[in-house]
């Protein structure tokens, strides 16, 4: 068997960061840019149109959203609006969908294979922010309200959240300070210091807590500004105490099968890069008493971001030499790996959402990661359905086998029955 690869699916003009899936639309979302430095890169959000062509998934380039001398580091997607990290600002972006009457789908190119890139529009509809699909399809992106979310020396912006209901986001940065703004106005509701040192990660559970991760080593979580508990996994892990780790990432993922159910899940990397590296760890955690539920090694790569599927099944990781790996959430067993897929560092995962367009798109498979990294590239894992066995069909088997084995017997010893 060849070795596992992942799919190309598009590459930028530039660096890409962060990438997220509207799962009404079936689009994909991908950010990046060169930053400020005058290098020739430029900075943009692609919109790109997911389909399903001749069983194979290809994304084409749809619109392309100009954020000028910013680079966006983070995404977060709550219905039309996008909140993207823009150095020390969150950039509110409203995106709308049309589909042009009377045009009709063209499928000629449908046995294209690999990505597609659509020709942009006209120079008059280019200025006015809005450029035709030539299937019919118009998408428009308008810039809402910005605001400036942290405020160090060096001040960028790590991380941005939504709540549940899409009425609050939270951000992190590098001065170690929680800020909760009101979606759209981005008025300020909560500031606290959360960490002495960057945020790296944080994450909003339906119940309105909190958890953040910095490189304080610590992981707390937080009921709006007053702290809870703080995570204890150093003290407790499989780690030797001489190895120092600090909590990479952090997310909420639902319980399959256990309506309101939820976990937390980390990641743990080691503080400090050795010549012969320890292992980095993936920990699931009770999300009411936040006691360590189970944790398990995922490889001496050191991992870079992580992911939820919509469902909590799965997990998707990244890490920085480019490597791709998708793990069950429940016993945190690694189903699929590829090594250096980006070859540099991988800067976002996300899943196939698995409602709207998600179940069309994804076809036989099981389940689909989308990985981006620094090298402009957006790649596509596809996770085969494994195979079950039904237990009506096991229990027959075990039936049959009793009765042949009953019928040898008979057959060797005469008179055993």
């Amino acid at each position: 068997m060849g070795r596992r690869r992942g799919v190309e699916l598009y590459r930028a003009p530039f660096p890409l960061y962060a990438l997220r899936i509207d799962p009404k639309t079936g689009l994909l979302i991908a950010a990046g840019g060169g930053g400020a430095a005058k290098t020739g890169i430029k900075n943009g959000v692609h919109f790109l149109q997911l389909e399903l062509i001749n069983g194979c998934l290809s994304a084409s380039l749809l619109h392309s959203h100009d954020t000028e001398t910013r680079a966006t580091m983070n995404l977060a997607l709550a219905g039309d609006i996008l909140a993207a990290g823009q150095d020390a600002q969150c950039q509110l972006l409203h995106f709308q969908v049309h589909q042009q009457k009377g045009s009709k789908a063209e499928k000629s190119g449908s046995k294209e294979q690999g990505p597609r890139q659509r020709k942009g529009a006209p120079p008059a509809e280019k200025k006015s922010g809005a450029q035709v699909h030539p299937e019919g399809v118009e998408l428009k992106v308008k810039n809402l309200e910005a605001v400036q979310t942290d405020f160090s020396n060096e001040p960028l912006q790590k991380v941005v959240c939504f709540n549940h209901d899409n009425t609050l986001l939270a951000t992190g940065g590098t001065d170690g300070h929680v800020r909760v703004w009101k979606v759209p106005s981005l008025e300020k509701v909560l500031e606290f210091k959360a960490h002495e040192g960057e945020i790296g990660d944080l994450t909003l559970g339906p119940d309105g807590k909190l958890v953040t991760v910095g490189w304080d080593f610590k992981a707390s979580v937080w009921q709006k500004d007053q702290l809870v508990t703080q995570l204890q996994w150093q003290e407790n892990g499989p780690a030797s105490s001489n190895t120092p780790y600090r909590y990479q990432a952090c997310r909420f993922g639902q319980v399959p099968d256990q309506l309101g159910g939820l976990r937390l899940f980390t990641v743990q990397i080691p503080h400090k890069r050795l010549r012969q590296p320890p292992p980095c760890y993936l920990t699931a955690w009770d999300s009411s008493t936040f006691l360590p539920l189970r944790t398990r090694s995922c490889g001496h790569e050191v991992i870079s971001c992580l992911s939820v599927s919509d469902s909590g099944t799965f997990l998707g990781l990244g890490t920085v030499t480019g490597s791709v790996a998708i793990y069950i959430a429940f016993s945190l067993q690694r189903l699929y790996y590829v090594k250096e897929a980006h070859g540099i560092v991988v800067t976002d995962v996300t899943f196939l959402p698995e409602k709207g367009c998600g179940p069309k798109l994804l076809g036989p498979h099981e389940t689909a990661l989308f990985s981006v990294a620094v090298d402009s590239r957006c790649q596509l894992h596809l996770l085969p359905s494994r195979r079950s066995v039904p237990v009506w069909l096991l229990l027959l088997l075990c039936v049959g086998l009793i009765i042949v084995t009953i019928l040898l017997l008979q057959t060797a010893f005469p008179g055993f029955l």
